[in-house]
């Protein structure tokens, strides 16, 4: 299998870099000719890409470009944030990137979405999906998204990897403060009795308990889980939202989205240690489902994990560490796809890792 990886920075948005990439990638898999490209570009490109995506394609000397612009990109052996660079990733031989043309139920789509692109309908079309989705935080920042060498009026890619098996799963990285309880009263976006308490009071004592503290609930830190019976949650097969404010006069909480009456709710909490931990455990259970060591990978990560924790990319790290010299491509975005229990979802502050092995039955 020939896949290989390049990261090339420069001081303004370039054809001129994105071909030393793809050129340096080529090398690396020892390939004159590409059967297709996965390329990232940093935000700088966004505006008009199409420059790049060309230089991309020539230097490949193939038309089977697929990619998207994002506020950081990274390979294996770095990231940038906040400078012109662009990021490939070269196939070789019998392994390519194909458009998705015909949905078929076993087919496993690799989904790149602008977020003014997303729809449910879309999102759940019947193929299950991994992926991200452009652009900055609030999704209202430069993004662009690309395939077949030309930048698309739809804002999302469907394509799929041929020529390998492939292993995904989303990493969420979140410490559970209380266990599952239903939602008995909700208001709009506000939910007001859980397990016919006041849901402020149950938060504020899970947070006293776990900080060892009096210190403010850290909101932006917060997470609600959520799903039809408390058995799904303990088993991992959720649905997450934000919190966005607290009513300390009714003991209601606000929610990023509305939730039903009869739901079961967990609060929880964004942690680094516990993001490490699980990713660790995602990459180690990936590896087993594979059956083989990894060929290379893609790893979709929020734009709230990575090196906005403490300025070192602890995903990154992880997956160094357990699988060295493995060639990995991604980005930070502002929402993760993946297929849980059966449904594609919309995750924030997650990690999408899919791991590939040569398929020899293909």
């Amino acid at each position: 299998m020939r896949v290989a990886t390049s990261l090339v920075l420069g001081n303004k948005a370039s054809p001129t870099l994105v071909a030393e990439a793809v050129s340096n990638a080529m090398l690396k898999a020892d390939i004159t000719v590409a059967s297709s490209v996965l390329l990232l570009l940093t935000s700088e490109f966004a505006d008009d890409p199409q420059p790049a995506i060309t230089a991309a394609a020539k230097a490949a000397n193939c038309t089977q470009i697929f990619g998207c612009s994002a506020t950081g990109i990274f390979t294996e052996e770095d990231w940038v944030l906040d400078s012109p660079a662009a990021a490939v990733m070269v196939f070789g031989g019998d392994v390519s990137i194909q458009t998705a043309k015909h949905y078929q139920p076993d087919q496993v789509l690799l989904t790149i979405s602008a977020p003014n692109a997303i729809n449910s309908t879309w999102l759940n079309d019947g193929n299950a999906r991994y992926g991200g989705i452009s652009g900055d935080a609030v999704g209202q920042g430069p993004f662009s998204v690309w395939q077949n060498a030309k930048g698309g009026n739809t804002g999302k890619v469907d394509a799929h990897i041929v020529g390998v098996k492939l292993a995904t799963k989303a990493s969420h990285g979140f410490k559970m403060l209380t266990k599952p309880k239903q939602i008995q009263q909700t208001n709009d976006f506000d939910i007001a009795l859980l397990d016919n308490k006041s849901p402020l009071i149950a938060l504020q004592k899970a947070w006293k308990s776990y900080s060892k503290s009096n210190t403010p609930i850290p909101l932006h830190l917060m997470m609600a889980f959520y799903a039809d019976s408390a058995e799904a949650i303990n088993h991992g097969e959720f649905n997450q939202t934000n919190l966005i404010s607290i009513d300390e006069d009714t003991g209601s909480i606000t929610l990023a989205q509305p939730l039903n009456v009869g739901h079961f709710l967990s609060w929880g909490l964004r942690d680094q240690i516990v993001a490490e931990a699980d990713l660790v455990l995602t990459t180690q259970q990936l590896t087993q489902e594979l059956g083989s060591v990894p060929a290379f990978g893609l790893l979709f990560s929020c734009l709230g994990r990575g090196p906005f924790y403490d300025g070192i990319d602890h995903d990154l790290k992880v997956i160094a560490q357990l699988l060295p010299n493995m060639p990995l491509l991604g980005f930070y975005g502002n929402g993760e796809i993946a297929n849980i229990a059966g449904k594609n979802q919309l995750l924030p502050y997650s990690a999408v890792l899919s791991l590939f092995a040569e398929d020899s039955g293909s």
